[in-house]
C-alpha cells in the first residue's frame, strides 16, 4: 500500500521537496560567498608549500587570495588606465605656481643655507670667515634671501618641464600596491562594494530558481546522480551569472521602452565608483609625501638630483660672489670648488627634510582627486569596466569551477542524508 504522505516516483515526504529550492538557494549563496572570500584572501599563502606554480593562488595544499597573488599584474592593468587616460603627471604638475612653491619652501631652505654656509666656512676657511667684516657677512645673508626665491622658482619650472624624467608614476603606484597587498584589495572592495553585495544575494536567488527546476525533475526521476549533478550546476551557474550580470551588457540595452533598460550593475554606478576610486588613490597613494618620496628614492631619482645639483651650483655661485675672491685667495680655486661641491651635496641631502613645507599648497594646487574622478566619469564603458573587472577575469573559471565543486559536495551530502534508502 502506497503511503498517502509520500510523493513522487521515490515516494519521499512532501517536506523534502519543499526544502529543495531553499537548499539550492543556500548552496548558491555559500558558493558565491566562498568565491569572493577566496578572491580577496588570505593576503599571504596559507597552507603547506609542497608545490606551487609562480603567480598562481593555489598550491597542492593551500591557497592565497587571487588579488593578493596577482597584485602587481592587477595593479598594472588598473594603473595603465589611470596613467594613459586619467592622469598626466606633466599636466598635473603644471598647475603648481613655481613662485608660490618657492614662497612655501623659502623659510625652510634659508635655515638650511644658514647652517650649511656657516659649517662649510668654518671647515674650509675658519680664520677668513671669522675675520670678515660684519657688513660682508650681512651682504651674504641679503643675497641668500633674495637669491633663494629665484633659485626655487627656476628649479621648479625646470622640474615641471622634465617631470617625466624624475618620476615614474606608474611604477610608484604599482609598487605601492605590491608592498601593501591590503591596499589593492581595498581598492577593489570599496569600488565594488555594491556589486559584491549583489553577488552574495544573487547566489541565493539564482540557486532558489534553479532549485525549483531541480525539485520538479526529482519528483519524476530520482536517479542517484541527479542531486550531485544539480548541486554542481547550481554552484557553477550562480557564480557564472553573478559575474556576468555585473559587467554585461556594457551599454544600456532597452528591453521594454520606458520601463526596462538592462546594463551591467557596475557600469550603472560609473559616477559613484569614479569618486570612490579617485578618493582612495589620492588618499592612499597619490598624496604629496608619497610623490616626493618616489622622486627622491624612485628609479629616476638620479635624474632629479642631477637637475637639483645643476641649479644648486649656479645658486651657490651667486650666493658666494661677495666672498669668492677672498675665499679663492685664502684656499685656492681647487679647494674653493671642493667647498662648493660639499655645500651643494649638503643642500641636496637636506631638501627631503624640508619638502614637507610645500605639501599643503601642492596638494591643493594639483587637485588630483577631482581630475581623476571627472575624467573617469567620462570614460566609455569599455574602458571603465577595466577598473574592477581584472579582479574577476584573473582565474574567473577557477572561481566558477570552485562554485560547481562546492555545489557537487552539497548535492552528495543531500543525497545520503535526506534520500538514502
Amino acid at each position: 500500500m502506497v503511503d498517502a504522505q509520500c510523493l513522487g516516483v521515490g515516494c519521499y515526504p512532501w517536506w523534502s521537496y519543499t526544502i529543495m529550492p531553499f537548499i539550492a538557494g543556500i548552496v548558491g549563496y555559500l558558493t558565491n560567498v566562498v568565491a569572493l572570500e577566496m578572491t580577496f584572501g588570505p593576503l599571504e599563502y596559507w597552507g603547506i608549500k609542497l608545490f606551487r606554480l609562480p603567480n598562481e593562488p593555489w598550491g597542492i595544499i593551500g591557497w592565497q587570495g587571487i588579488i593578493p597573488t596577482k597584485a602587481r599584474k592587477m595593479a598594472s592593468i588598473c594603473f595603465d588606465l589611470m596613467t594613459t587616460r586619467l592622469f598626466n603627471i606633466k599636466e598635473v604638475f603644471s598647475q603648481l605656481d613655481p613662485a608660490r612653491f618657492a614662497a612655501e619652501m623659502e623659510d625652510g631652505l634659508l635655515l638650511v643655507l644658514d647652517k650649511v654656509i656657516t659649517e662649510m666656512a668654518m671647515e674650509y676657511m675658519p680664520k677668513v670667515w671669522s675675520s670678515l667684516p660684519e657688513d660682508v657677512k650681512t651682504d651674504v645673508v641679503i643675497t641668500t634671501d633674495s637669491e633663494t626665491e629665484v633659485f626655487l622658482t627656476q628649479f621648479m619650472r625646470d622640474m615641471q618641464a622634465h617631470i617625466d624624467d624624475v618620476i615614474d608614476i606608474k611604477d610608484m603606484t604599482v609598487d605601492a600596491c605590491v608592498k601593501n597587498k591590503q591596499l589593492v584589495v581595498k581598492i577593489f572592495k570599496e569600488c565594488g562594494d555594491k556589486e559584491f553585495i549583489f553577488i552574495r544575494r544573487s547566489g541565493f536567488y539564482f540557486g532558489f530558481l534553479f532549485g525549483c527546476f531541480q525539485t520538479l525533475i526529482w519528483y519524476f526521476y530520482d536517479a542517484n546522480w541527479i542531486l550531485p549533478t544539480a548541486g554542481f550546476m547550481v554552484g557553477w551557474i550562480t557564480n557564472y551569472l553573478a559575474l556576468k550580470v555585473i559587467f554585461r551588457p556594457l551599454r544600456p540595452q532597452v528591453i521594454i521602452p520606458g520601463l526596462w533598460t538592462l546594463q551591467g550593475i557596475f557600469l550603472k554606478r560609473q559616477a559613484q565608483v569614479s569618486q570612490t576610486f579617485a578618493r582612495i588613490i589620492c588618499v592612499e597613494i597619490l598624496h604629496m609625501k608619497a610623490i616626493w618620496d618616489a622622486i627622491f628614492e624612485g628609479p629616476r631619482s638620479h635624474n632629479f638630483f642631477a637637475l637639483l645639483r645643476a641649479h644648486t651650483l649656479v645658486f651657490l655661485e651667486e650666493l658666494l660672489a661677495e666672498i669668492s675672491t677672498v675665499a679663492i685667495t685664502a684656499m685656492g680655486s681647487a679647494r674653493y670648488n671642493e667647498m662648493k661641491e660639499r655645500m651643494a651635496q649638503k643642500i641636496l641631502e637636506e631638501l627631503p627634510n624640508i619638502i614637507d613645507h610645500s605639501y599643503e599648497y601642492s596638494q591643493e594646487a594639483l587637485n588630483m582627486e577631482e581630475i581623476i574622478s571627472t575624467k573617469m566619469e567620462a570614460l566609455p564603458p569599455e574602458e571603465f569596466e577595466s577598473v574592477l573587472h581584472p579582479a574577476f577575469q584573473e582565474d574567473e573559471m577557477t572561481l566558477i569551477m570552485l562554485g560547481g565543486l562546492l555545489g557537487l559536495l552539497v548535492g552528495i551530502v543531500q543525497l545520503f542524508t535526506m534520500f538514502a534508502d
